[in-house]
């Protein structure tokens, strides 16, 4: 069996997915004929940036996904917003299942809950960090930096 290297673990983020929208989630005159979009996987940093944005608004975070993920066609969040929902589930169901992402919308809610994921959104809007920076920290160094923090907000 081979070893992995970063890149062959990093590969998979840059696909792209044509994906076919089922007839019944289109409009149709009746003349339509099947289309397709291009979607991308979500990466661990757009899925901080989306749970920091939607905080816990669950259908944010759904439309997000989705713009996000969209590479064909480009969308505004407005337009997202304005999708009949059974081609919304449709898109997201996609979105997940391209990002192996199994967990429902409920289940990642939980884990931005984490207190380490926590920490590492804390640090990274502090100090300016990404999130590959926040990561190469030892669980010692994320204590000390928090506490670091904390004792700056109760002096200054």
């Amino acid at each position: 069996m081979k070893t992995l290297s970063a890149s062959d673990l990093l590969a998979g983020g840059e696909l792209i997915h044509e994906i076919e929208i089922p007839d019944r989630l289109l409009a149709s005159d009746g003349e339509q004929s099947p289309g397709s979009i291009r979607l991308r996987p979500l990466t661990v940093k757009d899925l901080q940036l989306i749970s920091r944005a939607a905080k816990e608004n669950d259908g944010l975070t759904s439309a997000l996904m989705i713009q996000t993920s969209l590479v064909e066609p480009r969308m505004e969040l407005t337009d997202v917003y304005r999708l009949p929902i059974g081609l919304m589930n449709f898109l997201l169901d996609e979105v997940n299942r391209i990002s192996g992402i199994g967990a429902s919308e409920a289940e990642l809610h939980s884990a931005a809950e984490d207190p380490l994921v926590k920490a590492a959104f804390i640090l990274a809007r502090e100090f300016g960090w990404t999130p590959e920076q926040v990561s190469d920290l030892t669980l010692g160094q994320l204590m000390l930096n928090l506490q670091l923090l904390k004792e700056k907000a109760a002096t200054g």
